[in-house]
C-alpha cells in the first residue's frame, strides 16, 4: 500500500504536516499490482498443491478400498450370526448407561458449580465408559483390564478408572460348568474326577475355578473352566473393534501414524491368548522347566499341568495349598523367617526375567503364595510379559540405577528404552524421576493387626496383614510414564508390566522385611551379566 502525505506549507523555514484527520491517502491503481499478482500466484500454487495432495490421497484410498472391503467381509464371515446378537446386546447396554447418564445430568442441572467434566464428556468419560464396558460383558471387561494395565497407550484418567474392572466377577451356575466339562473331556465327568466342588474357588471375567480330585490317583487338583459363550462373545466383539479401527484409519489416514489398528491387533492377540488354556499350560510348563534347570524346585514351584485332562477350554492343574504372601501371621506359622521367603520369591522371579522367554506379569497376592511345605508358589500364568532385547538391556541399567539411586543413569536407561523423535534433557528428566521415586516411601501402607485370646489356654494370637490401595500403586508408575511422555518418550507395554510387579514386591518387602532394601540387598540378584533366552523352552 502506498501512502502520500500532503504538506500544509512552509512557515519560518519549517515544514508543517497536516493534522491526522486531514491527511489524504492516495492509492494509485498501479501501486501494489506486482504484490497482488504474486499473492494470486501463491494462492494458485497452494491450491494446486492441495489438489495434488487430495488426488494422491484419494488415489491411495481407492487403491486400498478393495483390501478394506475384503477385510471387512472376511471378518464379518468369521463373526457369523453371533455378531447380530452382540449388536443387540450392545445397543441395550448403550441405552442403559445412557439413561443413567441422563439421570445424573438432571440431578446436577440446577447446580451452581455446573456439570462435572465426566458429565460433559457423556459416555466417553472414564466413568461412564467403564460402566458401559461392564454392561457389555467379558470382552470389554478384559479390554478395560488391558487399558488399566497399559499406561503407555492410554490417558491416566482412563487407566485409573478402569482399575475397577479387576473386581471379582459373578459365578456361573455349576450345571453349565459340568456341561462344558462333559463336552471337552468327551466322557462322563465321574470317570475322570472322583469329586468336584460345586462352589468355585475363584471366578473371573472369562473363567471359573473349581477344586476337584482325580479318580485314578486321588490327587487334589483345580479345574479352570472357560465360561460358556465367552469365545463367541470375544470373537464377535474383537472383530467389531477391529473393523471399526480399520474404517477409522481408512477415513482418517493420520490415525495410522498412531498405529490404531496395530494397537487393536495387540489387544486382540493378548485376549485370545488368555482364553486359550493350551497357551497358559505352556506358560506354566515353561516356568516349571526353568525351575528344574536352575535347581530351584526346592525353593519354588508352579502347579503341575495335567495335559490329559486339559483342553483349550479346560485347564486341570495340581492344587497347591498355602497362603498369600501378604498374610504375615499365617506365613510365620509355616516358616521361621518370612524375610527368607521374600528373598526366594524375588530371586526366582528376577531369574525368570533372565532365563525365560516370558515372565509372570501378575504377581499380586492371590497369585504368589507361601506354601505349606515352605516353598513359594507361583499361580495363574494367564498374563505373561515378553521382553525385547532392547528393553531388557535398558531394564538392567534401570534396575541397577534404582539400587544405587543414580537417577541420571535411570533417565538414560529410560531414554534408551522409549521411542522418541527428539532430544531429551536427561538432567531435567533425572530430577523429575528422583521426585517420583522418593515418593515411593510416602505410599500409604496399612499394617492391620488383630489380636485374639484363647479362653482355654489364655494364649494370645496376633495376626497381621498388609493393606494398600492398588490404585495408589498404579498412580505411581503412571507418574513415571507421564513424566516420560512429557519429554516425548513412549515406553513399550512390557515396561509398565515390569514396573507394576516391582511395586507389588515393594509392598511385600514392607510387610515381610521392613528393614530390607530389595534394590541394594546383595542376597537379591536383580540382573545378570548375560541374558540366555529360549534354553528352557
Amino acid at each position: 500500500m502506498a501512502v502520500v502525505t500532503v504538506l500544509k506549507g512552509v512557515s519560518n523555514g519549517r515544514l508543517s504536516l497536516l493534522p491526522h484527520s486531514q491527511l489524504t491517502i492516495v492509492r494509485p491503481r498501479n501501486i501494489g499490482y506486482p504484490n497482488r499478482r504474486r499473492n494470486v500466484l501463491r494462492i494458485f500454487a497452494r491450491y494446486s498443491q492441495a489438489q495434488d495432495l487430495f488426488t494422491s490421497r484419494l488415489q491411495d484410498r481407492l487403491e486400498n478400498l478393495p483390501k478394506l472391503v475384503e477385510d471387512i467381509v472376511q471378518t464379518s464371515l468369521n463373526t457369523g450370526p453371533r455378531g447380530a446378537l452382540r449388536l443387540a446386546q450392545g445397543v441395550q447396554a448403550f441405552v442403559g448407561v445412557g439413561t443413567e447418564w441422563l439421570q445424573d445430568v438432571s440431578k446436577t442441572a440446577n447446580s451452581t458449580t455446573g456439570l462435572p467434566t465426566q458429565l460433559h464428556l457423556g459416555l466417553l468419560s472414564p466413568l461412564y465408559l467403564r460402566k458401559l464396558f461392564e454392561r457389555m460383558g467379558a470382552t470389554y471387561i478384559k479390554l478395560g483390564q488391558f487399558i488399566a494395565s497399559t499406561p503407555t497407550l492410554f490417558p491416566p484418567e482412563y487407566v485409573q478408572e478402569f482399575q475397577y474392572c479387576f473386581d471379582r466377577a459373578p459365578a456361573v451356575p455349576f450345571e453349565e460348568i459340568q456341561t462344558i466339562l462333559r463336552e471337552e473331556l468327551g466322557r462322563p465327568i465321574d470317570t475322570v474326577f472322583e469329586y468336584i466342588d460345586p462352589t468355585p474357588v475363584a471366578s473371573a471375567s472369562i473363567a471359573q475355578v473349581h477344586g476337584a480330585k482325580i479318580r485314578d490317583t486321588g490327587e487334589d487338583v483345580v479345574i479352570k473352566v472357560l465360561k460358556p459363550g465367552i469365545e463367541d462373545i470375544l470373537v464377535a466383539d474383537l472383530n467389531f473393534i477391529y473393523i471399526a479401527a480399520r474404517i477409522l484409519e481408512f477415513l482418517s489416514p493420520d490415525l495410522s501414524r498412531a498405529s490404531l489398528v496395530a494397537i487393536v491387533k495387540d489387544i486382540r492377540q493378548s485376549m485370545l491368548e488368555e482364553v486359550d488354556f493350551n497357551k497358559e499350560a505352556t506358560n506354566v510348563e515353561t516356568f516349571r522347566s526353568y525351575l528344574e534347570a536352575m535347581g530351584l524346585t526346592r525353593q519354588a514351584t508352579a502347579p503341575k499341568v495335567y495335559r490329559q485332562y486339559s483342553t483349550k477350554r479346560v485347564l486341570t492343574m495340581e492344587r497347591l495349598y498355602g497362603v498369600p504372601l501378604t498374610d504375615l501371621d499365617s506365613i510365620k506359622s509355616l516358616v521361621s523367617n518370612p524375610e527368607t521367603s521374600l528373598i526366594t520369591a524375588l530371586n526366582v522371579w528376577f531369574g525368570s526375567l533372565v532365563a525365560c522367554e516370558s515372565f509372570h506379569a501378575d504377581v499380586h497376592a492371590g497369585n504368589l503364595w507361601q506354601l505349606r511345605d515352605g516353598r513359594i508358589g507361583f499361580l495363574d500364568f494367564g498374563i505373561v510379559g515378553r521382553i525385547s532385547p532392547k528393553t531388557w538391556a535398558a531394564m538392567e541399567v534401570f534396575l541397577q540405577s534404582i539400587a544405587i539411586e543414580d537417577y541420571e543413569s535411570m533417565a538414560s536407561a529410560l531414554i534408551d528404552m522409549g521411542a522418541t523423535g527428539k532430544d531429551v534433557d536427561s538432567k531435567s528428566f533425572a530430577r523429575d524421576l528422583e521426585k517420583i521415586f522418593l515418593s515411593i516411601q510416602d505410599l500409604d501402607t496399612e499394617i492391620i493387626v488383630a489380636a485374639a485370646r484363647d479362653t482355654n489356654t489364655n494364649a494370645t494370637t496376633v495376626a497381621a496383614n498388609v493393606a494398600f490401595d492398588e490404585r495408589q500403586m498404579n498412580a505411581l508408575y503412571l507418574d513415571v510414564v507421564r513424566v516420560g511422555e512429557s519429554y516425548g518418550l513412549k515406553f513399550p507395554r512390557e515396561f509398565a508390566l515390569l514396573m507394576k510387579q516391582l511395586l507389588y514386591f515393594d509392598r511385600y518387602t514392607r510387610l515381610l522385611a521392613p528393614n530390607m532394601n530389595m534394590y541394594r540387598d546383595r542376597r537379591i540378584k536383580l540382573v545378570s551379566n548375560q541374558r540366555q533366552r529360549n534354553i528352557y523352552q
